[in-house]
């Protein structure tokens, strides 16, 4: 089989789309929660905090031996860490949701449903006689 040929093989199996799929929606989502964090979230937090912007909140290490100072960016870290809250809360939720879903809709399977009683048993075998009779 050729190297096109199998690669084709691969690309076109459900499981990869789902995944393309998947990554894709991820990526969209993620633009939607880091906006949600930066510009919906951190001005009102800013606001309480008398002003400050956490996206612009630095540590500055000073200069030593020639070498020019060096700027930590912890604000824009604490709102990454708020966005990844968030993602993670989002896919918790769906998660959660998605097992609550498949429990209840297990396709007609009832996995707890206790065992026949021997009764059932023996008029399962009685019926099966008179229909072989």
């Amino acid at each position: 089989m050729g190297m096109i040929q199998e690669f084709k093989k691969f690309a076109l199996r459900g499981n990869v789309m789902d995944m393309a799929v998947g990554i894709i929606i991820g990526g969209a989502f993620g633009t939607v929660v880091k906006s949600l964090v930066d510009d919906v979230i951190m001005p009102p937090i800013g606001a309480l905090t008398s002003g400050v912007n956490f996206k612009d909140k630095v540590w500055e290490i000073p200069a030593m031996a020639n070498l020019p100072p060096v700027k930590v960016g912890y604000g824009a870290f604490i709102n990454n860490v708020i966005s990844f809250l968030i993602i993670a809360f989002a896919v918790f939720l769906l998660v959660k949701a998605m097992n609550t879903a498949e429990s209840k809709l297990s396709l007609g399977l009832q996995p707890d449903a206790p065992p026949p009683t021997e009764d059932v048993l023996l008029l399962r075998e009685i019926r099966d006689e008179l229909k072989r009779k």
